[in-house]
């Protein structure tokens, strides 16, 4: 889980991030950081929708490999 001056600077630099659910890549949110709190993380998609995911999930570059692991 990234911490809140993470969480900024990605918002700030408006970098693409890829937040992986599960193990298939057709469920994965891809988008910018918009805002967060405590628990969720709201993500602006490319269809300009937004998104609240929980902030427990993985959260990666979408420039790097998709890693999937289950622990």
């Amino acid at each position: 889980m990234l911490n809140d001056e993470q969480l900024d600077k990605l918002r700030v630099d408006g970098t693409k991030i890829r937040i992986v659910r599960d193990a298939l890549a057709e469920n994965d949110v891809r988008g910018i950081v918009v805002a967060w709190d405590d628990d969720y993380v709201l993500i602006r998609r490319p269809n300009r929708r937004v998104i609240k995911v929980k902030r427990e999930y993985p959260i990666q570059l979408a420039s790097e490999p998709r890693q999937w692991s289950l622990e």
